[in-house]
């Protein structure tokens, strides 16, 4: 039997996301997220919000995760708000994916848990600005 990869996605999101308060300023882990790899690690974030917003969505901190143990390419990801459901990543989220390799508009993402309905990342950004440099 095949492996449920968006519920262990999904699971690995949820064990991370614990809202708390980190200083007077700071406030974390009220979104998750959990990415896969083409090469098969999941890495996962949380949003770390801050009162000057230099804080950092919760897809991009396992981006960053990613990215701290040598890895680049995207398969999969998953979001999730605070009650437990899936939510699409923000323009900024977007961007930065879609910069980071020539193939990221395949990345698929779930945007509805219980029917695992997915989109290509090029789906959420259409003709995106920044084709053309990896062209060169």
């Amino acid at each position: 039997m095949e492996q449920d990869i968006w519920k262990v996605l999904y699971e690995k999101a949820r064990e991370v996301q614990k809202p708390r308060i980190i200083s007077p300023f700071i406030e974390a882990g009220g979104v998750s997220s959990a990415i896969l790899t083409k090469s098969g690690n999941i890495y996962v974030g949380v949003c770390i919000d801050s009162a000057s917003t230099l804080g950092m969505c919760a897809e991009r901190n396992a981006i960053a995760n990613m990215i701290t143990h040598g890895e680049s390419k995207i398969d999969k990801v998953v979001a999730i708000v605070e009650d437990g459901r899936v939510g699409s990543p923000c323009g900024a989220c977007r961007e930065y994916m879609m910069q980071l390799d020539k193939d990221s508009s395949e990345i698929e993402i779930l945007i509805d848990y219980e029917t695992r309905k997915t989109v290509r990342l090029k789906d959420l950004i259409p003709d995106w600005w920044g084709t053309y440099r990896f062209d060169k």
